[in-house]
Order: C-alpha cells, then sequence, then structure tokens
C-alpha cells in the first residue's frame, strides 16, 4: 500500500508501527538516522524495544521516534496521534476532543492534550514567512459568547453593561495578504490588548512591508497609516465594497473562525485562544493542499517542538469566552 490519500487510508496504513516508523524516518531523517543529542549517524536500531541507541558514550543514549518532538513522553503509540493529525489537519470546522476521544478510545482530557500539542506543531514560524507585502487586509474582531446568553451572575463578574458589551471578549486583528491566483492569499492573526492607536498599528508595521496597499474599515485608530502605506478606506456605513477596496477577504475568515468556536468549541479559554487561531490559520493558508499534503505540512511541524501537560494549564482560571 502506498501512502495513504484519504482518512480510511490513512487509518489502515498507520496502524503499524513499522509503516508509522517508515513515513517519520523519512520525514525526520531523509539522509539517515541521527542521534538527536550529539548528532551522531554511529547509531544502531533496536527492533525489540523500538528505539535506537547511539554508539557514542553521552547521556541519554536511547532514543525514539517521539524523541525532540510534540510526542515526546507520550504513552500513546504511533498510530493513535498520526490519524489524531490528519483528523484536525483536514477538519475545516475543527474536531473536540470528545469526538477524538471517541474515535480513538481515549478519555476527553487526553484527546485535549493531543490536540493542543497538535496545534503548537501548526503554528507557523514568525520568522520563516517574512513580511507581508503588496495589497494587505487589516481587520479586527472579538471572540467571545454573547452578553444576552450569559446568566446575570456572570454578567456582572466579567463587568458586562448595556453600554459595554465588548467587555469579557477577546480582540483578534487579522493580515491578510491577497494573491492574485485564488486560494493563495495568506493571513496572520495577533492578539490584542485594546483598539488604540497603538495597539492596531504597532503589529501592522511588525508584519508588513513598508509601501505596501492596506485596506481597512473607517476605524478611527487606523488613521495615520497613509504616512508610510498606500492606505485604501472603506466606510461600512455608506458600503462594503468599492472597487478593490474591501476587506472582506478577512470578513470570511472571521465567518470560517466564529463557525469553528461556536459550532465546534463553544468555550474557549482566553488563555488557550491562540492555539485555537494557529489551527484554523494552518487550515486556511493551506486551504489549496490536498488531505495528504497538508498532513504531511503539520508533521513536519512537529520537531523541536514540546508542550507539558503542567505547561498547558498554568493559567486556566482566565475565564472562558
Amino acid at each position: 500500500m502506498g501512502m495513504p490519500v484519504t482518512l480510511l487510508e490513512a487509518v489502515k496504513h498507520f496502524a503499524s508501527v513499522d509503516h508509522c516508523r517508515e513515513y517519520l524516518v523519512a520525514m525526520r531523517w531523509p539522509d539517515g538516522v541521527v542521534c538527536p543529542r550529539c548528532g551522531s549517524k554511529a547509531v544502531y536500531f533496536d527492533s525489540g524495544s523500538n528505539r535506537w541507541e547511539c554508539k557514542t558514550r553521552h547521556p541519554k543514549r536511547t532514543f525514539t521516534l517521539k524523541t525532540g518532538t510534540i510526542f515526546e513522553d507520550s504513552p500513546l503509540g504511533l498510530d493513535k496521534w498520526l490519524p489524531c493529525v490528519w483528523l484536525i489537519a483536514n477538519a475545516k470546522n475543527g474536531i473536540s476532543s470528545h469526538e477524538i476521544g471517541r474515535a480513538l478510545g481515549v478519555t476527553q482530557k487526553t484527546a485535549w492534550f493531543m490536540l493542543q500539542r497538535i496545534r503548537l506543531a501548526m503554528q507557523d514560524d514568525e520568522n520563516g514567512g517574512g513580511k507581508l507585502g503588496g495589497d494587505v487586509e487589516v481587520d479586527e474582531t472579538y471572540i467571545g459568547g454573547k452578553a444576552r446568553n450569559m446568566h446575570k451572575a456572570k454578567r456582572d463578574r466579567l463587568g458586562i453593561t448595556k453600554g459595554r458589551s465588548m467587555a469579557g471578549k477577546v480582540a483578534v486583528m487579522g493580515l491578510l495578504e491577497r494573491h492574485p491566483e485564488q486560494g493563495k492569499s495568506r493571513i496572520r492573526l495577533r492578539g490584542l490588548d485594546g483598539r488604540q492607536k497603538r495597539h492596531l498599528q504597532t503589529p501592522i508595521a511588525q508584519e508588513v512591508e513598508l509601501g505596501s496597499t492596506i485596506h481597512t474599515d473607517a476605524l478611527f485608530s487606523y488613521q495615520g497609516l497613509d504616512r508610510t502605506y498606500t492606505h485604501n478606506v472603506i466606510d461600512h456605513a455608506e458600503a462594503y465594497v468599492n472597487g478593490n477596496v474591501h476587506t472582506n477577504g478577512c470578513e470570511n475568515f472571521w465567518a470560517l473562525l466564529k463557525r469553528t468556536i461556536k459550532g465546534t468549541y463553544v468555550s474557549v479559554e482566553p488563555f488557550h485562544l491562540f492555539r485555537y487561531l494557529d489551527e484554523q490559520s494552518f487550515r486556511f493558508n493551506h486551504r489549496i493542499a490536498t488531505d495528504a499534503e497538508r498532513f504531511a505540512l503539520a508533521i513536519a511541524g512537529i520537531l523541536g517542538k514540546r508542550l507539558t501537560y503542567a505547561e498547558l494549564i498554568a493559567a486556566t482560571d482566565a475565564g472562558t469566552v
């Protein structure tokens, strides 16, 4: 059987320990297995324990495919991990930990931890893509529950009043680089501490090349961008599109993101929101890839990343959105 192209084929293919090993070895060590601690190629494989040992004498000479990846120290086999990566990489509206738990035969708590580790692998390398350029749409949105659906006690705790409906929500900025070819535009997301000029224009300066054309709505905080960029403004009180001036690309992404959060994940801790943003932006930026290609891109991000459960739950007392 060749490389899988569908979920059914992936489940069958990665049910074999040998297939899991062959796939990850080819991805991780295309020029031959090397020790992840000293870089030596003088290693031998022990098929009985399914691990390698470095012939160079140093501490922690033995290692597995999981060493130095998001899978490290997990008692779960790769026959569960790899189908899980396939599922979340290709589920357009996300997939809940309850569903993963039922599908893989693990607890909801374990499934949630697995998904958070995979979201870490989906995280874009901030230094790898360079700055955005050309035509760039910039827009912001709020993620959080509707005040009218909250119990009065929760509204009081969050400080939500009739005039402060945004209290308890998290502001997120989207910067979308347009591309002349359909399906190749890409987006970057940033959490915001507010909507004042310093909150909005600082990430724009960090993420967008000088001289680019920026399209925004008529929010006052965007004023002054025309000093370093070509700044086009669309006033949504008058129209949503004026020729090439619009923020509809960002609006389309917000619709996908909120459908995922409200429909699949329902309640997300503000402390963890950035992980769900990484997940959705990963799928969006690779939306024209096949399922197998998206899976391979997610697997390519597992190296050199580690997330422990203690780190994950370090600040879950921040409330939910």
